[in-house]
């Protein structure tokens, strides 16, 4: 039985950026999402800085994926295959609405009411 191959710092932090430039989410938003700086976000893709397990279930739900999805052997999808997303039903249906929004502006005051509104189960 052959050992388990460990993943590095670079190879997860490549993961992330590939599947934030997949979404189509800019550093500076996934570092809003995260709380951190884009600088920050930028030291996990690159594997300068490390990720701990609350980091990457954060990273995890940030980029709608699971956990394992940073430490399972990439899969090479056929033409064919779209790639799902992991999504409760709840987030998946917040995400479509948001997505339905064509103003900046009512997108701002989402992500702000949604901010305020984890703060106050903290």
């Amino acid at each position: 039985m052959g050992k388990a191959k460990i993943l590095t710092n670079r190879e997860i932090g490549g993961r992330i950026k590939r599947r934030r430039r997949t979404l189509g989410i800019t550093q500076e938003r996934l570092a809003e999402a995260l709380d951190v700086t884009y600088q920050q976000v930028q030291r996990y893709e690159n594997g300068t800085n490390s990720l701990n397990m609350e980091n990457v279930q954060t990273i995890a739900d940030a980029l709608s994926v699971p956990v394992s999805y940073f430490f399972e052997p990439e899969k090479q999808l056929m033409v064919a295959e779209a790639q799902t997303p992991y999504l409760p039903s709840d987030e998946s249906k917040l995400l479509r609405y948001f997505r339905k929004i064509k103003d900046n502006s009512s997108k701002g005051i989402v992500l702000q009411v949604a901010r305020l509104a984890a703060r106050g189960g903290e």
